[in-house]
């Protein structure tokens, strides 16, 4: 009986680590293998074509003191400082006017949703014609206003956030369901206490729903926070980084360095540099609102 149970112990010990490599195995090979493997050829020199020439940190330095990629980075950061607010902002607004139940509740949220499961090389070629200079239907609107066409795409000042404009767009659909499922985790009850307590809609959201979004909030910040400084489609297919690098974010730079200049090795330094940035902002981030949550409770 002993032997029978040890036996079927194993079995399902065996099942269970078939079942982990499922997950285990693709994780290894396409996700840790390739960043092992980009953190050791940012030490060397590589263009493909023969064995990788190990420089130490020599690409490190390059790119600490190389202009292309100071602006790459200001760029990103530009375009986090602009996308998340917009995203977080926005995708509170539409939940809170989708959780009302309207009548066109239901369509609402399709549109709103919409936008994130469109391919992202789509939605740049949408806002490249939304956005023309000359027949674009943002500058027909603005005209109304007696506002002149604004280059959106064409301009050192204007590309970034054009692209950033598209970006908003793009990701709002997931900040917007995010939200409206925290929304509807809400209680009715503690509405309905606050109205009888005389409290309006602005403080009823400000006291009640809003302490109940936090982890929401943050959650949709780290995550629309990482997905800015990773913009790369978008760039591409809506200025290719033009006007002179005005709209150029670090990846679109890591593209043009790897794909098609082949220095990999510079490119995988440069991509360590974007990982660690990411990675202290991310930090940071959930450092900040751990103390915000201890100088509250």
């Amino acid at each position: 009986m002993k032997g029978g149970d040890g036996g079927r112990r194993a079995r399902d010990a065996w099942a269970g680590w078939f079942l982990v490599a499922f997950f285990t195995l693709p994780f290894l090979l396409f996700n840790l293998a390739p960043l092992l493997f980009g953190i050791v050829l940012a030490f060397t020199e590589w263009g493909i074509i023969g064995d990788p020439v190990w420089v130490g940190t020599a690409n490190f330095e390059r790119a600490l003191a190389d202009p292309w990629v100071a602006n790459a980075f200001l760029n990103t950061f530009w375009y986090a400082a602009i996308i998340v607010p917009g995203v977080v902002v926005l995708g509170l607004l539409t939940a809170l006017l989708v959780d009302r139940r309207w009548p066109l509740a239901g369509l609402a949220r399709t549109f709103f949703f919409t936008p994130n499961v469109v391919p992202a090389t789509v939605i740049g070629l949408v806002w490249v014609w939304l956005l023309d200079t000359r027949f674009g239907l943002v500058n027909q609107y603005l005209g109304l206003f007696g506002i002149a066409p604004v280059p959106w795409l064409t301009s050192g000042d204007w590309s970034l956030i054009g692209v950033a404009l598209a970006s908003i767009w793009w990701d709002l659909g997931l900040a917007f369901i995010l939200f409206l499922a925290a929304l509807q985790d809400v209680p009715e009850e503690l509405h309905e206490a606050a109205a009888i307590d005389g409290a309006g809609p602005l403080r009823r959201f400000w006291h009640v729903t809003l302490p109940h979004l936090r982890p929401t909030l943050s959650m949709v910040v780290t995550l629309q926070v990482i997905a800015s400084m990773r913009i790369f489609s978008q760039v591409y297919v809506m200025t290719n980084g033009a006007p002179h690098g005005s709209s150029q974010s670090v990846i679109h730079y890591i593209y043009q360095t790897a794909i098609v200049q082949f220095r990999l090795g510079y490119a995988s330094a440069v991509s360590v540099l974007l990982f660690l940035a990411i990675l202290a902002i991310t930090i940071l981030h959930r450092l900040l609102l751990a103390e915000r949550a201890r100088g509250a409770g």
